[in-house]
């Protein structure tokens, strides 16, 4: 039998790292907490809270980019800011910002297309 202890990292592939990182670090300000790089392919980790966020083209012919696959959802602290400097920043928004009664969420596209759900819960 298998026992899952918890999720040890979401991972993202990019094509394109430079614009990768001022996408997740300029505009999302997550800081680098594990990176390495090895003949041009890197993998850089952004810790968030509890959890890391990975971004990578170490597999870049297998591992491509979609708007189509899974979604971490990056809870912030306030989400009329988070909105208002994604929409400044010129954020391709795939979902416009909603209330669905217990959270409010807008998902949006990296750099590369991947899905990004910018979510805050409603205090209980």
């Amino acid at each position: 039998m298998i026992s899952i202890k918890e999720i040890a990292f979401t991972g993202y592939p990019v094509t394109d790292i430079a614009r990768a990182r001022r996408f997740y670090e300029g505009l999302l300000n997550l800081k680098v907490t594990t990176q390495f790089e090895h003949e041009g392919r890197h993998w850089i980790e952004y810790d968030v809270g509890p959890a890391t966020l990975a971004i990578s083209n170490m597999s870049a012919d297998k591992w491509k980019p979609s708007a189509d696959g899974p979604a971490v959802a990056l809870e912030v602290e306030s989400f009329e800011a988070a909105i208002e400097a994604l929409r400044t920043a010129g954020a391709n928004f795939l979902i416009e910002p909603m209330d669905t009664g217990v959270c409010r969420m807008a998902i949006i596209a990296d750099p590369d297309g991947n899905s990004l759900v910018i979510h805050q819960r409603r205090a209980a």
